[in-house]
């Protein structure tokens, strides 16, 4: 629940939010920047390399990886909105961020969560045409269609974007120590004492019950591609599928079961590593989780790279 118990600090007179301090010993923050940095690197790198071979191959020009570009650079966004603000205060030994700088960092990282989530349910819904009514797919899927799925996405996840931050930073804060290592609307919330703090709560039930309907609407739509798949005479081909089904119901799941939980918790005033935890898990796993699923175990797109760092390679001997 909001704090209660202290003196109200108007959101006019908040210059600045405390952020988390994973610890006070100086060699564990270095450790956290090292840890971090190799984290964002291993994403970044992963998914801006899925970019360039899809851009790089028209073989890949389609709507599965049409969709799958998008999902890339959300996946950038998502980790450069928060990591390197906590990798600079681990290794500048601070923990504070500038209030207009906490309102951007909810701005944009609702933005890219909520487009992640979007569009991981256009890809289901893409994989269920491709698979269960593969005769229409051209039609359904064309790329008309997929441009309006895409920027509806984006335009709902701007909107919603703009609503929770809005409906956040409309409160009255009664402190200004954030428990979580990035500006968390779950964590910014229990430091409200504003009578409208029950309009945020019902934004956040809201978005939960979109992203239930979501979560059904996907899961709902593996379950068909699974029955057709089950029917395919070639266990190869089977094999095929699930390889790339599976891994991405577990990595949906994970982000949305960790997410779903961890904005629940908003009604309770209560901080533990538990929420830590989950905080880590659905902001950091999915985008390092999404190269390995959709390049590492595909081979086209494991083609395009090797295509694409090899022409790189040679056109820097034949420069020298």
């Amino acid at each position: 629940m909001p704090l209660k118990d202290q003196p109200i600090i108007n959101e006019s007179s908040v210059l600045k939010f405390l952020l988390l301090e994973f610890s006070d010993v100086r060699e564990h923050q270095i450790l956290h920047f090292i840890v971090f940095l190799i984290f964002y690197l291993l994403a970044a790198a992963g998914n801006l390399l899925i970019i360039a071979a899809v851009a790089y191959d028209h073989h890949l020009h389609t709507p599965m990886y049409f969709f799958l570009i998008n999902l890339a650079i959300q996946d950038v966004g998502q980790v450069s909105v928060i990591i390197p603000k906590s990798m600079t205060n681990s290794l500048m030994n601070i923990k504070s961020i500038s209030y207009s700088g906490c309102v951007s960092q909810v701005l944009f990282y609702i933005f890219f969560v909520t487009s992640d989530f979007f569009l991981l349910t256009v890809m289901a819904y893409d994989r269920y045409v491709a698979i269960c009514n593969p005769l229409r797919y051209e039609m359904v899927m064309n790329r008309h269609a997929c441009f309006r799925m895409v920027i509806a996405v984006w335009i709902c996840s701007v909107c919603y974007a703009i609503l929770h931050t809005s409906g956040t930073f409309g409160l009255q804060f009664c402190s200004n120590v954030v428990k979580q290592f990035f500006c968390e609307i779950p964590q910014l919330l229990k430091l409200t004492c504003s009578d409208l703090y029950s309009f945020e709560i019902g934004v956040i039930y809201s978005a939960i019950i979109i992203v239930s309907g979501c979560t059904v609407f996907i899961f709902v739509s593996y379950v068909y591609i699974f029955t057709v798949v089950l029917r395919i005479p070639s266990a190869q081909g089977r094999q095929r599928v699930f390889s790339t089904c599976l891994p991405h119901i577990v990595v949906f799941s994970i982000f949305a079961i960790t997410g779903i939980f961890s904005y629940l918790r908003a009604t309770f005033d209560s901080q533990s590593s538990f929420d830590l935890a989950l905080t880590m898990i659905y902001s950091m796993v999915p985008p390092l989780m999404n190269p390995m699923i959709y390049a590492i175990r595909n081979k086209n797109i494991r083609n395009a790279l090797f295509k694409l760092l090899f022409l790189r390679y040679c056109s820097v001997q034949m420069s020298e």
